[in-house]
C-alpha cells in the first residue's frame, strides 16, 4: 500500500545519483535536442514548402513549419522522459540492480520511484530548454512567453515519466517495451495535432485526440511559442495535471508490487 509519509526530500540523493551517473555522458545524448529541431526545419521545411502553402491553427493563417516546429519540443518532452523510465528504469532496477542495493538504505520504495520520476522530468526540461533556444534561433518561439516552456516541461516530463514508470511495473521483460511504444506512444506521436490540426480530422478522432496527453501538451507548447491554441489551455493544463497525478499513484502502486514481494 503506498503511503505518502514514506515519502521526503532524501529522494533527491537519488536524483543527485542519477545526475552523477548522466554527466559522464551528458554531450553526446545532447547532440540530440540540439540537432533534432533543425533537421526537422530543413527536412520539412524543403520537403513542404512546395505541396503544403500554409494552414490556418487558432484561427490564423500559419506556414507548415510555424505550426510544426513547437510540436517538436512535446514530442521531445514526451520520449526523453517516457523512455528514461521505461528503458533506464528497468535497467537500474533489473539488470543493475540499483535498486535493490538502495532499498537497503533508509531510503522507502516510494522516494526511489519518485526521485526517477523526477529525474525523468528534469532530462525532459534540459532537452527542451536546448530545443526552445534552437527553435528561437529560427524565429519559432516568441520571447519572454516563450520561457513559460520550462516549467510546461517540467510538468510533460512528469506526466510521461509517471506514464513510463506504470509501464515498467506491469511489462515482464524489456523486449516488451514494443507493446506500449506501439500501442500508446505511437499514435499520439501520430495523431496529437503534431503534424496537423487535430481539427481537421473527423468528429470521432478529434474526441479521440482529446484522451492523448500528448496532444495538451503540444496544445500548451504552441500557445507558450505562437500565443495560439485550438483547445482552451486552462482546459489542457488540468487534464496533465490529473494525469500527472494519477499515473504517479498508479506507478507507485505497480512498482510496490513488483518490488515487494
Amino acid at each position: 500500500m503506498i503511503r505518502m509519509s514514506n515519502i521526503s526530500w532524501r529522494f533527491m540523493s537519488v536524483w543527485r545519483r542519477n545526475l552523477i551517473v548522466y554527466r559522464k555522458i551528458w554531450k553526446v545524448n545532447f547532440l540530440v535536442p540540439l540537432l533534432e529541431p533543425a533537421f526537422y526545419i530543413l527536412a520539412f521545411g524543403l520537403g513542404f514548402q512546395g505541396l503544403v502553402q500554409g494552414l490556418t491553427y487558432g484561427g490564423k493563417a500559419l506556414a507548415y513549419t510555424q505550426f510544426m516546429a513547437p510540436a517538436l519540443i512535446g514530442i521531445s518532452i514526451m520520449y526523453n522522459s517516457f523512455f528514461e523510465t521505461t528503458y533506464a528504469s528497468f535497467v537500474r532496477m533489473y539488470y543493475q540492480k540499483t535498486f535493490d542495493g538502495m532499498m537497503t538504505t533508509p531510503l522507502s520504495l516510494e522516494e526511489i520511484i519518485l526521485a526517477e520520476i523526477v529525474w525523468s522530468a528534469t532530462k525532459a526540461t534540459a532537452a527542451a530548454l536546448i530545443m526552445m533556444a534552437v527553435l528561437g534561433l529560427f524565429g519559432f518561439v516568441t520571447f519572454p512567453q516563450g520561457l513559460l516552456i520550462v516549467p510546461l516541461a517540467f510538468l510533460g516530463g512528469l506526466a510521461f515519466g509517471a506514464v513510463g514508470m506504470f509501464f515498467t511495473g506491469i511489462t515482464p521483460s524489456i523486449d516488451m517495451f514494443n507493446l506500449p511504444i506501439f500501442l500508446f506512444i505511437t499514435p499520439m506521436f501520430l495523431f496529437s495535432g503534431t503534424f496537423f490540426p487535430v481539427a481537421g480530422l473527423p468528429g470521432w478522432a478529434q474526441s479521440a485526440a482529446l484522451v492523448f496527453p500528448l496532444y495538451h501538451l503540444v496544445e500548451l507548447t504552441r500557445y507558450c511559442c505562437l500565443g495560439l491554441v485550438e483547445t482552451n489551455p486552462l482546459l489542457s493544463l488540468g487534464y496533465l495535471l490529473v494525469f500527472t497525478l494519477c499515473f504517479l499513484f498508479l506507478g507507485l502502486t505497480t512498482m510496490r508490487r513488483r518490488l515487494i514481494k
